[in-house]
């Protein structure tokens, strides 16, 4: 603080980790010229007089030196704020909230502080819980909306990889609606996002398909005998009908489970079992053939859709290319979904559905635990009050290693220790994982991509409490989204 001219004012910066890295300006001034309440008083100076702030925008070569001619029409490394030395105003915290979201950095008047790391953000929380990450799932769902605004395709939330509806307002703002795979998750979408609504099952039943019919607005049978059965409801409802066909070309390797094309499947239609003659009614068709692939394997498996099932494909009005679509991986090659989306439609001249999971919530999610224990067989083991059996089930199911906040592979770091769980299963263990240090009773771990068929697929065995759900806001503030005690486990017995 400092006084001049009879005023106190305060003086604030944010600046980037190294000067060479930028924020664009367009950004920043398009922020301060959203509010209306700034004047521009020359290049790069912004001033608002009531309340009084003035903002600089510079691209400064040193910390030392530097004057309002630094303005770059391009780039900024070093933003200057100056306010009076008073009560912060309402519109003063709301601006300097949206300055620091928009540039990732903490106002400062000492010193620049980085955004706080995940271990920092979690110490104080309690274990076991999940923890969204709102900045990241948005980021995600940017990605989604851009493919959707380019190609005209249309992209529904696959609610079995994440169904945290609290998150639904902010999801349906990007992408087109929701897809499930039976009642419970119908009505969810349904109710919660209130967009389109895609449902399909490997059998339906009879004393839930109307309930299903009157929430969704397409609904999709793995089988001639279930369309024969409902065809005449869904039509009466004035629903489109599809089919689930299955173009039998596997493109995964390691893992058969996940594997709709697996020689013995029970999804989906295969050519020899599919009756062209038998169509009144249907609309479209879907096929969901991948897991957690690139876009060329989507392209392989167009081929053999187009091969066997190419002449049904022009009586159709829409076609649905499932999930699998790791469209938010940082490798995922995007200009290639891109053609083979426009390859469908511009052929068949058919409106083109996606319905990802993993991608829409992939790393924007955390799973933080306690270190309960330790103790020593081959190697130390760190006894966790979370479980893999229990909170992360795919990493026995599937199985997967997954990532750890600050830890490398076994052997990697000096320390190299098992982590295993509180339940009485035996193979209850999480992996093998080296730390810089060795792990204490107390310390915080946080696994990382812990949004996607975590919260879905969890449950109670051996008395295990469910982690509570959390949100972690783009302010950095946590919000506990839902929390779960005894009656949670009672009430399923």
């Amino acid at each position: 603080s400092w006084k001049n001219d009879n005023n106190m004012y305060k003086y604030f910066y944010i600046k980037t980790n190294t000067l060479s890295q930028c924020w664009e300006t367009a950004k920043i001034e398009k922020l301060i010229e959203s509010t209306g309440r700034f004047v521009l008083r020359e290049k790069g100076e912004y001033l608002c007089e009531s309340p009084f702030i003035n903002v600089q925008l510079m691209k400064v070569k040193s910390l030392n030196s530097w004057s309002n001619l630094d303005y770059d029409k391009s780039e900024t490394n070093y933003i200057s704020v100056v306010t009076a030395d008073t009560e912060i105003s309402t519109f003063q915290h709301e601006f300097f909230r949206e300055l620091q979201l928009l540039t990732g950095f903490r106002l400062c008047n000492d010193e620049c502080i980085d955004p706080e790391p995940e271990e920092k953000k979690t110490e104080h929380l309690k274990t076991p819980c999940y923890v969204i990450d709102e900045a990241k799932l948005t980021e995600n769902l940017e990605i989604l909306h851009g493919v959707e605004e380019r190609t005209g395709c249309r992209i529904l939330l696959a609610q079995k990889a994440f169904s945290c509806y609290h998150l639904y307002p902010l999801i349906g703002a990007y992408i087109s609606g929701t897809a499930c795979s039976g009642l419970y998750e119908a009505k969810l979408g349904y109710e919660c996002m209130g967009k389109e609504n895609h449902v399909f099952s490997a059998a339906y039943r009879e004393d839930e398909i109307d309930e299903i019919i009157s929430c969704c607005g397409h609904i999709i049978f793995n089988s001639f005998s279930q369309l024969d059965k409902y065809r005449e409801r869904v039509l009466k409802a004035g629903k489109k009908i599809g089919l689930r066909i299955n173009p039998e070309l596997s493109t995964q390797e390691g893992h058969e489970i996940y594997d709709p094309c697996s020689p013995k499947s029970r999804l989906g239609i295969t050519l020899k079992n599919f009756r062209p003659e038998d169509l009144q009614g249907v609309s479209g068709l879907h096929f969901h053939t991948l897991c957690e692939q690139n876009s060329d394997a989507l392209e392989a498996t167009l081929d053999a859709v187009e091969e066997k099932f190419g002449n049904i494909l022009r009586n159709m009005e829409w076609i649905n290319f499932g999930g699998g679509h790791h469209i938010t991986r940082s490798d995922y090659d995007i200009p290639r979904l891109e053609r083979c989306i426009r390859r469908i439609q511009e052929k068949y001249g058919l409106t083109v559905y996606l319905e990802p999971g993993e991608a829409v919530a992939l790393n924007a999610g955390y799973l933080v635990s306690t270190v309960l224990d330790i103790t020593e067989n081959d190697m130390p083991i760190a006894i966790l009050d979370t479980s893999a059996a229990c909170h992360m089930p795919d990493v026995l199911e599937m199985p997967y290693r997954p990532p750890l906040i600050g830890a490398g592979e076994a052997g990697e770091k000096p320390y190299t220790c098992r982590l295993g769980s509180q339940t009485c299963l035996a193979g209850d263990a999480i992996g093998e994982y080296s730390f810089d240090e060795p792990l204490k009773i107390g310390d915080k771990l946080i696994f990382g991509d812990m949004a996607i068929y975590s919260m879905v697929k969890n449950n109670t065995f051996n008395g295990m409490p469910l982690p509570s759900i959390l949100l972690l806001k783009k302010s950095g503030e946590v919000q506990v989204l839902k929390s779960f005690g005894y009656e949670d486990f009672k009430m399923r017995l």
